[in-house]
């Protein structure tokens, strides 16, 4: 199936966190908090403004983001959860991430 976000909405895909703790604790899936990080799938035009210009989204596809804890609308596409939310609720991008893996 192939979706594509309207307007100023992004489809997220959730990164999963690390089962284990850094002391080698093995932690619990009733334990877990909902990651607040992602990846962008896919990424609406953007929104257009009064005048009726199109003013495109910051975020494109690929990009690591974090967004609010309540932020946007959990949705299953092919079997896989996702959440689409609207530019606005994305907090930031993440740049030149070193997966903890690597740093450990």
């Amino acid at each position: 199936m192939s979706f594509r976000p309207l307007h100023d909405r992004v489809l997220v895909r959730r990164v999963e966190e690390e089962t284990k703790s850094s002391g080698g604790i093995i932690i619990p899936d009733t334990a877990k908090e909902k990651p607040m990080e992602g990846e962008i799938v896919a990424a609406g035009q953007g929104v257009r403004n009064e005048k009726g210009v199109l003013t495109p989204l910051d975020v494109k596809a690929g990009d690591r983001v974090l967004f609010g804890k309540w932020s946007g609308t959990e949705v299953k596409i092919d079997g896989e959860d996702m959440i689409i939310m609207k530019e606005s609720d994305i907090l930031g991008i993440i740049t030149g991430a070193v997966s903890k893996k690597k740093a450990a």
